[in-house]
């Protein structure tokens, strides 16, 4: 069933109130229609109009007639339904209260009549007419018992007469109140119709605008409902959801009916599915107990050849950014290389022709650092994380930049825990400790312990590895470019070294990212204990 609109379901929610009220009046008037009618028939039975017959045979007529007049439903366009209850309402009373004036007077019941026809004009009625009816109702009564009083007939008993007055009143209160909670309760249920509406709205429009498929399966494997996703995914979409209300869900796809299955866990399955053969990951959701949704079962379905799609493209995208910056990167130091070559050719200097053979050397080897850069990237699908002794991987990477580099013998500071582990492909965790080394080395001022290297064990089994140095740090500007490809703030530098660094780290599912702070730079790897 579609979702109504909120305003729709507001303007409903009123209109089912007023088609309430008005199918109250039908009964009270098919009431007043069964009363006249015995009245008229059965009145001399009941000892009713023997003082007057013939006034009380124009009462019931005259009764009657209203009731007939007023009860047409054009009666109710043309006059509006507050003023038809409150004419209807005056004639109950007038008609009672001749009846009880040619009838012996209140012990005719009349006034017990007239209680009944207060209530239902109450519960029907709205405002100020409620207590208006009853104050007619109490004048009519006490100018009965008054003119007998006044033309010398019988004992009146005003104690009675009063206490059916202040009935007239109680039952009008009474019957009012409740009509009043009555509409409370209509328009509390009118709201949280109204919010209901709005919430299947949303909901209808999270499924019909959501990327993924889905099946809602009942308690014994029928299918409830599925979006256009779902249907599209299964080859299905000419059938509408509608026509696949009640079928099995083994009706659709065997391989579906196994998701069912409680040895299915919450990551789902790949699986081909449908009279395409499509591949799709498939998970399954149950019902919270307790809830309306108890025992039905979702199915989420997404597309994994789009999903490989997407990537793929993503991918493509990334190496034709990566291509032509490589292209615009090695050009310079290229043509360098090339300018050199030529000059060597003519220079007879000897000192001249030992620099311009530095030169050669030194944008060859730039060429080559990007080179290795490159191919390091393409090497991030190969991660074999294994639980590393983090304390003697990184003494023995600082001991060969030592080797290399005797001057650094004094520059790092190492406090990690022998006991920790970190999960990691080892070439991968070399390489970015290496690129993270080399750009703490650079900018650190160069003072023993200048760069410090610790850990610290975090919830979920995680583990965070501290490259920190002295240096002056990064600026905002500077922070928000560091990790992309070929932005560099040395000279000599290629600008792959972060960029490779991150990449071969989400490769094994980890983090690296630069630490908030004013001085210094605080380069945080955080990455599981254990594979």
């Amino acid at each position: 069933m579609p979702a109504r609109d909120p305003i729709e379901a507001a303007a409903f929610a009123v209109d089912s109130a007023d088609r309430a009220r008005q199918r109250a009046l039908r009964y009270l008037n098919v009431f007043r229609l069964i009363l006249g009618g015995l009245f008229l028939v059965a009145g001399e039975e009941f000892g009713l109009g023997s003082e007057s017959p013939r006034l009380y045979l124009a009462a019931v007529v005259g009764y009657l007639a209203a009731v007939l007049t007023l009860g047409f439903p054009d009666a109710v366009r043309r006059l509006g339904f507050a003023r038809v209850v409150i004419l209807l309402a005056i004639a109950d009373i007038v008609a009672l209260a001749a009846i009880m004036w040619v009838s012996g007077g209140y012990r005719s019941g009349m006034p017990v009549l007239m209680m009944v026809m207060l209530a239902g004009a109450a519960l029907i009625g709205e405002g100020r007419m409620v207590m208006f009816s009853a104050a007619l109702a109490t004048l009519a009564v006490l100018a009965e018992n008054a003119s007998r009083l006044v033309g010398g007939g019988k004992s009146v008993e005003f104690l009675q007469v009063g206490i059916f007055c202040a009935g007239f009143f109680g039952i009008a209160a009474i019957a009012r109140l409740l009509a009043l909670r009555a509409q409370a309760n209509a328009a509390l249920a009118a709201e949280r119709g109204v919010a209901l509406a709005k919430q299947q709205a949303v909901s209808a429009h999270i499924l019909r605008d959501m990327q993924d498929g889905v099946i809602v399966v009942g308690a014994r494997g029928r299918v409830l409902h599925a979006n256009a996703q779902a249907l599209e995914m299964l080859g299905l979409a000419r059938a509408g959801g509608e026509a696949l209300d009640g079928l099995a869900l083994a009706d659709l796809d065997a391989g579906l009916e196994d998701m069912l299955q409680p040895a299915v866990g919450e990551e789902g399955r790949l699986m081909r599915v449908g009279a395409a053969g499509r591949l799709l990951r498939c998970r399954r959701v149950q019902g919270d107990a307790g809830s309306a949704a108890e025992g039905d079962t979702l199915l989420y379905l997404t597309d994994y050849e789009e999903i490989r799609r997407q990537l793929q493209q993503i991918k493509l995208a990334a190496l034709g950014r990566l291509t032509a910056s490589m292209a615009h990167e090695i050009r310079n130091p290229l043509s360098a290389v090339t300018q050199a070559a030529e000059l060597l050719g003519e220079e007879k200097r000897a000192d001249m022709q030992a620099r311009l053979v530095r030169i050669i050397n030194d944008n060859a080897r730039r060429i080559e650092r990007m080179i290795r850069d490159v191919l390091a990237l393409g090497r991030r699908e190969q991660a074999m994380p294994e639980a590393l002794a983090l304390a003697a991987f990184v003494r023995e990477i600082l001991d060969a930049r030592v080797f290399r580099e005797p001057a650094e013998a004094q520059l790092y500071e190492l406090a990690i825990d022998p006991a920790l582990t970190l999960a990691m492909d080892r070439a991968h965790l070399h390489q970015i400790l290496d690129n993270l080394l080399s750009n703490a080395a650079r900018h650190a001022s160069g003072k023993p312990g200048a760069v410090r290297l610790w850990a610290e064990a975090l919830p979920h089994a995680k583990l965070a590895l501290h490259v920190q140095d002295d240096g002056p740090g990064f600026d905002e500007a500077m922070r928000a470019h560091l990790f992309e490809p070929f932005f560099t703030t040395h000279p000599k530098g290629t600008g792959l070294g972060l960029y490779i660094a991150r990449e071969l780290a989400e490769a094994n599912d980890a983090t690296l990212a630069l630490a908030p702070g004013a001085s210094g730079a605080d380069f945080i790897l955080t990455a599981n204990q254990q594979p």
